[in-house]
């Protein structure tokens, strides 16, 4: 039987050393070091370790920790949203963000240019600015070959980027597909279409790299889901997961409620009753913004791995 126990403050506290004092504080807190532990047995079990997100996540400032994440092995699969592929492109080529306010006078944003994502705006500059450079690498692109699928589109963009702290850059050069199926819901699919307009024999096959996504996987092997908020990116993870027998692993964080019924709010316990984990899976479910959530989390778990000589190109 486990009890709650008093946080106290100590000098020179690490992450790890407060994440292990959030197991015993209770709520949100003691899920979030249930998730750390989780992460770290998902690693010394040998899980594939599938890992989505949503574009918000790209815009704030966990691009780069992503881009660490994957260069550290801490992921196996990445799936996305074409925003988290727009904003990492434009970082890539030193674009900046504004942090601004949420109760900002948005007409006024308009005015400027700038557009609001939460607290964070990114101007309209950023984007014509991301049109000319996709032009250019859609036409490098083409001049290799007529048709790709999205997870090979980006694989040759990242291999383009030079930023350690780029998505794309990181997964190319360390193997790691990413898959975007929903590739045009966002500015790139609006460039993807312009383009196709004067190069007809493009093709970017979506079924294709659906087939791909599939069979990343087998009934066989240990899998993990790390599920940062809800929608396409994590219905492609767990449905994998399912036909494939479903997760060992899982670990949700979302800020969604479960009591509209969306995918986003979906418990790990809904998704058992489908079989996309397992019954008797490991699984968690942390309420809360994922900015503060994840990096918590990891961080810990990321310390014990290290310890333990689990950590991919660690240089310490």
């Amino acid at each position: 039987m486990q009890y709650t126990e008093d946080f106290i403050w100590k000098e020179n506290l690490n992450v790890k050393d407060l994440v292990n004092a959030y197991g015993s504080i209770g709520f949100q807190s003691y899920e979030l070091k249930k998730a750390s532990d989780l992460i770290i047995k998902m690693k010394k079990n040998g899980a594939k370790i599938y890992l989505s997100f949503t574009s918000n996540m790209v815009t704030s400032g966990l691009r780069g920790f992503f881009a660490q994440n994957i260069k550290l092995g801490l992921c196996d699969i990445i799936v996305t949203t074409v925003g988290s592929i727009e904003e990492d492109i434009m970082k890539a080529f030193g674009d900046k963000f504004i942090l601004g306010s949420f109760s900002s006078n948005d007409q006024e944003l308009y005015e400027r240019g700038q557009n609001r994502v939460g607290n964070i705006y990114i101007t309209s500059k950023n984007y014509s600015s991301l049109e000319a450079k996709l032009q250019d690498i859609l036409l490098e692109l083409y001049n290799l070959k007529k048709s790709w699928t999205i997870s090979e589109m980006l694989k040759e963009i990242g291999l383009k980027l030079n930023d350690e702290n780029s998505i794309l850059y990181q997964a190319a050069k360390n193997n790691v597909p990413i898959f975007c199926p929903a590739i045009t819901d966002g500015s790139m699919g609006f460039h993807l279409f312009l383009f196709k307009q004067d190069h007809p024999d493009f093709q970017v096959d979506i079924i294709d790299d659906f087939k791909n996504i599939i069979f990343s996987t087998s009934h066989d092997e240990k899998k993990g889901i790390i599920a940062l908020g809800g929608g396409v990116s994590k219905q492609h993870v767990i449905l994998t997961t399912l036909i494939n027998g479903g997760a060992d692993y899982a670990l949700y964080m979302t800020t969604a409620s479960p009591r509209s019924g969306s995918l986003s709010g979906a418990t790990t316990d809904e998704a058992k009753s489908w079989g996309k984990i397992k019954d008797e899976a490991d699984a968690v479910t942390v309420i809360g913004d994922v900015t503060i959530t994840y990096p918590l989390a990891l961080i810990s778990a990321i310390e014990t791995l290290k310890e333990d000589g689990l950590l991919k190109n660690y240089k310490g």
